[in-house]
């Protein structure tokens, strides 16, 4: 019997064949991380959207607890924080609340840089750790009442500062464009979470009867 011997050739990509693989890696990765960039902003949205449903509820357990009123608009002597909202002190809502909200890490939007990262504990240590304003005129059974939201807002283009801040049908406000580009989401009493875009956000704020709506900046 004869053996047969096979004479295997080992192919060799050429320096032109790695070059133009190369290229054509790059150009798929190109065309690929526009598109993973909307899905990973989108996701985070969504964080934030959950978590703004996530406090409706809460509050609406708290109220319904609460002789039908929120932290804001109840005296100290009754468990609320009324007469303790001024200044800085906008944190203090969620610190009463700290039972229904169960983790702070509700507290933070995912694309709110600022704020990061979340507080670990219902302490003080919340000033500073929240992303979301609290609206001081939102009552139970006004369900159109803005409630709670995005608060990195400015007028004029005038970023705001933590604490008071009052918005009439001529202030011109709207979201700067650190979080959601130029838009941000608002919490209304009924528990839904607008979605708005900074043309829509004053009419937003018109849209609930009053000459003037008071919001706690935190």
């Amino acid at each position: 019997m004869k053996l047969r011997i096979f004479n295997h050739k080992t192919a060799a990509l050429t320096l032109v064949e790695v070059l133009v693989v190369i290229a054509v890696l790059a150009i798929l990765l190109a065309l690929l991380l526009p598109a993973l960039a909307p899905a990973h902003g989108t996701r985070q949205r969504i964080y934030c959207v959950n978590n703004l449903k996530y406090i409706g509820v809460c509050y609406r357990i708290w109220s319904g607890d609460n002789l039908d009123k929120y932290p804001f608009d109840l005296s100290t002597t009754n468990g609320g924080i009324k007469e303790l909202l001024f200044g800085r002190n906008a944190w203090l809502n969620f610190l009463v609340m700290s039972n229904e909200l169960s983790t702070p890490k509700v507290l933070i939007c995912p694309e709110d840089l600022n704020h990061q990262p979340p507080a670990t504990s219902f302490s003080a240590q919340l000033a500073g750790h929240i992303s979301y304003f609290v609206g001081l005129d939102a009552k139970p059974d006004r369900p159109q009442g803005i409630l709670s939201g995005d608060a990195n807002f400015q007028i004029n283009e005038v970023p705001v500062k933590s604490g008071p801040l009052e918005i009439t049908s001529n202030t011109p406000i709207a979201w700067t464009g650190e979080r959601h580009g130029l838009g941000g989401y608002i919490l209304l009493a009924d528990g839904s979470v607008q979605s708005l875009s900074n043309a829509k956000l004053p009419n937003q704020f018109q849209q609930t009867g009053l000459a003037t709506n008071r919001l706690a900046i935190p």
